[in-house]
């Protein structure tokens, strides 16, 4: 028996068309057509009644702009806008003139695009296989965001940073702040650039990026410099605790600027600290015998095991027990606060995350090219991770805190 759908001739599928795509160009074109329309339509009634001497109207349509080509998510969408003649002046005798807010002027390409541009960058893409990556991701016909884009943004982008650094801080309150110094190869430059970030937690638990300043050493001047500049842009108020890694020279200028504030070390790296003066065999053992004492329950029993892991350890490897009770203070302030705040304040995990995209970047690079390229690109890399930080659990006890509220392994202490 013949197969009745034998006789039905298919027509071949050009791969060289895209025809969902199109269909979605050409909808959104349409779309957008509508939306200027409506937009001028809008305009002009709400205007219509404006006339000089004459009678005549003060605002009416005057044809359409020249045709361009918008990038978007579905590719490039022509569109020619509505042009509108306002005769109207304003307060200073100036002509008021009309501007869409869908389409601005010189708007070339969407938000979303702008946005996808620099986090691939920032993600590991070179510059010259931007042209490649893109035309993938919008179509071939993409045009204008070819590797001379990327060379604009870097300059758009130090701009930014320089704003940034400038900004006024005297409405800011912190109660916690982060600090980490993370190490990034110059191609152009022998050594290494140091770039300290601090990172602090509002009043209402919320994470931002504080400060970021470049260098070579993690000196106390240096950071003495950050610290004072901070302060006089209006942090007059001590943070009540600092965590970081205990190396940093901020740990001396700190004191100088703000005495008030506490210092936590950080665990992740007090852990390595001490497991680098350990044979590889040994190291197992010791790493949770160091995760005992911060994940105790309370202070008496991280002592216990603070005291137990220097008896292990003491008398075969005394660097390894000295790098760790050197810190024994610091590295259980934590219990002073609520417990719900441990698990943000043991470590400095908010910075580690955040920058582990950014050595793609320049691994991917061989390194940035000069200080100031590196400063600005991880600028814009912490302001995009800064989107989707998460609030701190228990942010309602931080007004606690600033109360002088006490805590006593992690629990308020009745007054």
């Amino acid at each position: 028996m013949r197969n009745a759908t034998s006789s039905v001739e298919i027509e071949p599928v050009d791969s060289s068309k895209d025809v969902l795509t199109e269909l979605l160009r050409v909808g959104a074109q349409k779309m957008l057509a509508a939306a200027l329309e409506d937009e001028v339509v809008r305009y002009l009634a709400q205007h219509g009644d404006k006339r000089d001497e004459q009678g005549h109207r003060l605002v009416v349509r005057n044809g359409h702009c020249p045709e361009r080509e918008v990038q978007t998510g579905v590719g490039p969408v022509p569109v020619s806008r509505p042009r509108i003649n306002d005769r109207r002046l304003d307060e200073q005798g100036n002509r008021i003139t009309f501007t869409s807010s869908i389409l601005p002027p010189y708007l070339r390409r969407t938000k979303s695009i702008e946005e996808l541009i620099p986090w691939l960058y920032l993600k590991g893409v070179s510059t010259g296989d931007f042209s490649e990556a893109l035309a993938a991701l919008l179509g071939k016909d993409a045009r204008g965001l070819s590797a001379t884009t990327i060379v604009r943004l870097k300059q758009v982008w130090e701009a930014d940073f320089s704003g940034w650094n400038e900004r006024d801080l005297s409405d800011k309150r912190y109660v916690y702040l982060w600090v980490d110094g993370i190490h990034f190869k110059i191609r152009l430059e022998e050594e290494r650039q140091c770039i300290l970030v601090v990172m602090g937690a509002t009043a209402d638990g919320k994470k931002e990026l504080v400060a970021m300043e470049d260098g070579y050493r993690e000196n106390e001047q240096t950071r003495l410099g950050l610290l004072l500049k901070l302060k006089a842009k209006g942090l007059v108020i001590d943070p009540e605790l600092a965590v970081g890694d205990g190396a940093l020279g901020f740990w001396k200028a700190l004191p100088k600027v703000w005495p008030r504030t506490r210092t936590q070390r950080c665990w992740c790296h007090k852990t390595a600290n001490v497991l680098n003066y350990l044979p590889k065999g040994e190291q197992p053992k010791a790493k949770q015998a160091l995760q005992a004492i911060w994940m105790a329950a309370t202070r008496h029993d991280a002592v216990q095991a603070f005291e137990l892991f220097t008896k292990t350890y003491e008398a075969k490897y005394p660097k390894a027990a000295g790098c760790l009770v050197k810190d024994k203070e610091e590295l259980l302030a934590f219990y002073d606060f609520p417990a719900e705040h441990w698990k943000h304040l043991r470590t400095t995990n908010p910075i580690e995350s955040t920058f582990a995209t950014v050595r793609l970047r320049t691994k991917r690079t061989k390194g940035s090219g000069s200080r100031i390229a590196c400063l600005s690109m991880v600028f814009k890399l912490a302001q995009a991770a800064e989107r989707k930080w998460r609030r701190l659990d228990g942010h309602l006890l931080l007004g606690d805190i600033l109360q002088g509220i006490k805590f006593k392994d992690g629990t308020k202490v009745a007054a």
